[in-house]
This record gives structure tokens, sequence and C-alpha cells, in this order.
């Protein structure tokens, strides 16, 4: 895991190196171990290194190889490295390290770029091919590892992260005002190409990029539709694939340990470890907020008390929150829509000095429909199916389950003209009437998400368009603290057999996760395989910004001069609902933090 970058001069100016080590040195919590520049003429390439796969010098990159033509730079892991070796050692192929980065550049040295299909991991990589003064970049399947870039008729720049663009491509900052609108209506971002800046954009998950005689031409490599098929697995599958995907992400020569949050997914993996590997001593990383607080999930962490001998545990509270404000939107240098990215900011916190690698439950929710919401693209696909006696079975089991109707709202909703659903949810947010008919609606790819025909269709349209952000900010909470994170729910194999299982597999009796509560019976503890509340990454943000400090700091936020000539947030409607909600008549917490995330970024990025 480490950060990489690169310039690319069409001018046929010679690449910076200072603009290079600029960027390195704006990223070296990506990589504090090791670091490294190439330059080949107008095409140069940084590296900072995080060591996780052979410590040694050998591992060090930018890496040539045995020929020189090819020069890599990688970020992520491969993990199924030691099998593609071996073949490449059938082949003639010898290596001088035992890193998987010397594996990926000679399984595209053989196979070009169809050795992207033989590759189970999460990576962003940079390939040049001296001879034909070409460069190859790509990003992984589902978006794991980030790519940014910048382009003009002289230069091509990229990096692991944005910030280190801002500093060298020397124009001012300027927002993306459409991605601020989804934003603060939809809770969208990473939706689409666009990032918060204008002219800064990401490589799409799944697409490479090909530069080559001053033509940039970008191609997506993998099609998760076109994967699936509509064979079904049994559970007992199911646990030996997410086995296989576990057992492959312990593959490292630093310490591992497990981001647990008390739910199914993060449970899951832990369980398998100690019970399949007997890995007694892992650590674990929890965040907690005390009895009876939103979000705590101490009841269910602590099933492991007295079985696993290393558990840590951090306390987010208002103040700290407070505290480090400023320096976690610097972390992640574009808004985020809830303070539970900050929960999961003080867990890698936490874990750093203890472990470089922790395992996290992400991406089930996305392919079991972990999240209720759901519920209503089932309950629709039911009905216009008229399939009356399932869906009658299924919402009187949610109601008995769950004691609550919020399903049935959600199936509601999918029947509103879309215009309405706007209009509340722009009302609701306290969005500036002029900035709304500047914008108009939601880009494109809200819509899709929004319209989608089937359980299956909104799960797959998940990966294409909203699981991505959530794999962002994994990615800046863990690299800030210089941890690598891994995702064994998002291997590639494990997806596209979850994706193409029938929707009654997925949702069962009023429960999500249907195949994964049958697949780890005896594994995991049954007070957490059968719970039905969806928590996540939640904390109790609604009581600390009714705190006297905090009640100050928004106050003085939405009167000020800055906040007010934006003209994104009606600053009277805003300062009334907030009103509303220290009077605990309403709980617009959510609203609240993006009032405070988007200004404070408009201020360290935007203003300068």
């Amino acid at each position: 895991m480490c950060g990489i970058c690169g310039i690319i001069n069409f001018n046929d100016r010679p690449a910076e190196e200072n603009k290079l080590l600029t960027m390195m040195q704006e990223m070296k919590h990506r990589g504090p171990d090791d670091e490294g520049t190439y330059i080949d003429d107008n095409i140069g390439f940084g590296f900072v290194r995080l060591s996780i796969i052979d410590l040694s010098v050998k591992g060090h990159q930018p890496m040539i190889d045995a020929s020189g033509q090819y020069i890599i730079i990688l970020n992520g892991e491969i993990y199924n490295y030691i099998e593609l070796k071996q073949e490449l050692v059938s082949k003639g192929y010898h290596f001088k390290s035992n890193s998987d980065t010397e594996v990926l550049l000679y399984s595209y040295i053989e196979w070009g770029k169809e050795c992207l299909d033989k590759l189970n991991g999460m990576f962003a990589f940079a390939i040049l091919n001296k001879k034909e003064k070409s460069v190859f970049i790509v990003r992984d399947r589902f978006g794991v590892k980030p790519l940014y870039y910048y382009q003009n008729k002289n230069t091509f720049i990229f990096c692991s992260e944005i910030p280190p663009i801002l500093k060298i491509y020397n124009k001012k900052n300027e927002p993306d005002y459409q991605s601020v609108y989804d934003f603060l209506v939809y809770n969208r971002t990473d939706q689409s190409e666009s990032t918060f800046f204008r002219n800064i954009y990401k490589l799409p998950h799944s697409h490479f990029i090909e530069i080559k005689d001053k033509k940039v031409e970008k191609k997506k490599w993998y099609e998760l539709r076109e994967k699936l098929t509509k064979t079904a697995i049994l559970p007992e599958q199911y646990f030996e694939m997410l086995n296989s995907s576990i057992q492959l992400r312990l593959r490292s020569d630093v310490p591992v340990g497990v981001c647990l949050s008390g739910g199914i997914d993060s449970s899951t993996i832990t369980s398998v470890l100690h019970k399949k590997y007997q890995l007694n001593d892992i650590n674990t990383f929890s965040a907690v907020y005390g009895k009876g607080e939103r979000g705590d999930e101490s009841e269910y962490i602590n099933e492991y008390a007295g079985t696993l001998r290393n558990m840590f545990f951090t306390y987010p509270a208002a103040e700290s929150l407070f505290d480090d404000q400023m320096t976690l939107i610097k972390a992640h240098a574009e808004p985020f829509p809830t303070t539970g990215i900050y929960a999961q900011y003080k867990v890698m916190q936490l874990a750093h000095g203890r472990v470089k690698v922790l395992l996290d439950g992400q991406g089930a929710d996305e392919q079991l429909a972990g999240y209720h919401y759901f519920f209503g693209y089932y309950f629709k696909e039911l009905f216009e199916k008229m399939r009356w006696l399932r869906l009658a079975s299924e919402i009187k089991h949610y109601l008995q389950n769950h004691k609550s109707i919020y399903a049935l709202k959600a199936f509601a909703y999918l029947y509103l003209p879309f215009g309405l659903g706007a209009d509340y949810k722009q009302k609701s947010s306290a969005v500036h009437s002029n900035f709304k008919q500047q914008i108009g609606t939601g880009s494109e790819n809200v819509n899709s998400l929004i319209n989608s025909k089937s359980l299956n269709d909104v799960l797959i349209n998940h990966f294409e368009y909203k699981l991505e952000h959530l794999l962002k900010w994994e990615d800046r909470n863990s690299m800030w603290f210089s941890i690598e994170s891994r995702v064994p729910f998002l291997d590639y194999r494990l997806v596209e057999a979850s994706l193409s299982q029938h929707p009654d597999l997925v949702i069962n009796k009023g429960n999500t996760k249907a195949l994964l509560r049958e697949a780890i019976k005896g594994i995991v503890p049954e007070k957490i395989r059968t719970r039905q509340d969806k928590i996540g990454f939640q904390t109790p943000e609604d009581n600390w910004f009714r705190k006297d400090f905090y009640k100050d700091f928004i106050y003085d936020l939405l009167n000020s001069g800055s906040f007010k000539n934006r003209n994104l947030i009606d600053h009277k409607y805003a300062g009334s609902l907030y009103k509303r909600h220290l009077d605990n008549k309403i709980n617009i917490s959510k609203d609240i933090w993006k009032w405070i995330n988007l200004e404070l970024w408009f201020r360290e990025f935007i203003d300068n």
C-alpha cells in the first residue's frame, strides 16, 4: 500500500523532479518507509512506500524489469501474486524479489492488458514502456484504490490523492458545484468522474488510461453485469469463497488486525480468524460511546471479550471531533456527509503503531442488501411481478422483525415522481433556492441509482455509483495513519457470485444478508448473527451538536459572511432548523455536519 504520482508533458519538456518530490511529500503519510522517482525525458514517476510484502530494498519502486524497458509504480496489493508467480516461473521468468509488484510487472509483460483479468487484488498502478514512450494507468474492479488526474494541452498529472495535484498544477482551486449540490441534497459523492474540484477528475473504477503520442484514451476493462450468471450457490459454497478471500488477505510480512464494529460483516471476519485460523491474539479495534448512546455497539463487540486477547477501544466524543475537525477535513480533502467517517478515523488512529494492515467488512451490504432501504426495492420488484403472497409475507416478517415501517416508506418513496423527492430533499437540507435554480437537479447517476428496476439492479448500481465513496473514505482514513485496509468481501469472485443470486436468497423472511447469515451458522455468535438492526459507523452526533461549544461555533458559522455569501445554504432557514434541533424537536445532525464540513472545506481548499 503506497502512494503513486506521475507527470507526462505533451510539450516535450522534461518532467520536473521537483514537482514529483512536492507531490510525494504531500502524501508521505501513504508511504513513510521508502520513496523513489524515475524520469525518462518528458515522463516522470514518483512513489512513496508503505512496506507490507517483501520489506527489503528489493521491493523498492519505481521498479524496472530486467530489460530496462518497463517501469512500474503500484499502490495496492495483488493477493494472488504467489500463484501468478508460479505460472510465470513455468514460462521462464526469473524474479529478484518476493514482492507482488515484480509479479505484476512481469504479468503485464507476459499478458498485456489481459493480465488484469487474472489479478485478485486492490490496485492502482502505472507502467511506462520506454521503447514505445507510452504509459498505462489502471484502477481495480471496484475502486478500492484511488487515482486522480488533471489534464490540459501541455501536461497530464496523476496521483493517489488530490492535494498533491493542487500543489503543482498552477491553477486557482475552483469548486465543482454539481458535486456540491449532490452532496447537500442527496448525500452523494464519488458517483461520477467528477470530484469537488473543477478540472480534477478521478479515473473510474475498472477503467484504464493509455497515453501515447500525446493522445489520452480511457476505456473500461471490467463489466460487472457481464460477469453475472443465474447460478445459485449454497451457503457452504459462499462460506468457502469468503474463507478463501480472507486467507488471501492474510498474506503479509507485517502484523494484521481487524476493524471490529460489532456488525455481522466485521464479526464474520473476526470469527473466521479466531475459529478457522486459531488467531486468538489477533488485534481488534473498535469505536464505542457508552451504553445507550447512538451508534454504540459495545454489547455485540463484548461477545468476543474473554476470547480475544488484544481488543482495543477508542471513544470518539464531541470534544475530540471539535479538536480534530480541521485535520479530518484536510485528510479527506473533499466533503463527506456523516461523522461516522470520524469514528473510522479514530479507529485507524488507534491502530496506528500497533498494526500496518487491517481487515474490514466493507462491501457486504452492497452485495447482500444490508441497508434497510433495499427492502423498498425488493417490495417494488415483488409488487410489479405480482408476487402478492411473497410480498405480503415479507412485509409481515419485516414488521415483526424490525418493529418499524421504514421499509414501507422506502417502498412508497420509489413511486414518487423524481422531482417531488428532490424538492423534499432540497427543502429539508436548507439548500438555497438560487443554488437549486442554478444546478437544477441531481446528476444522471443519482437518477440511475434511484430509478433502479429491481433489487439486483440497485445492488449492481451501488457497485457502479455508490460503493466507491465508502472505499475512498476508508482509504483516506487508513492511509492518513499509514495503515493498509483490506476488504475481503470485495474479492471479485465473491462479488460476482453474490450478485448472481436470486433476490429471494438475499432477502428472506424480513432479513437482509440471508445467504451470509446461513453461511456463518456456528461461526459467529448467535447474538450477532441474528441481530436485526443496521448501525454501521454511526455516532451520537445529534447530541454532540447540542453541546454549548458546538452551539456557539455553529451559530457563528451560519452567520459568517463567507457562509452567507456563498448562496449554497439558506442561512436563516438553517438557523431555524438548528434551533429546533437544539430544542430536541427534530434531529438534523447530518445536515448540520454537512454545513460545517462544506464551509470549512471551502475555507481550507477554495478560499485559501
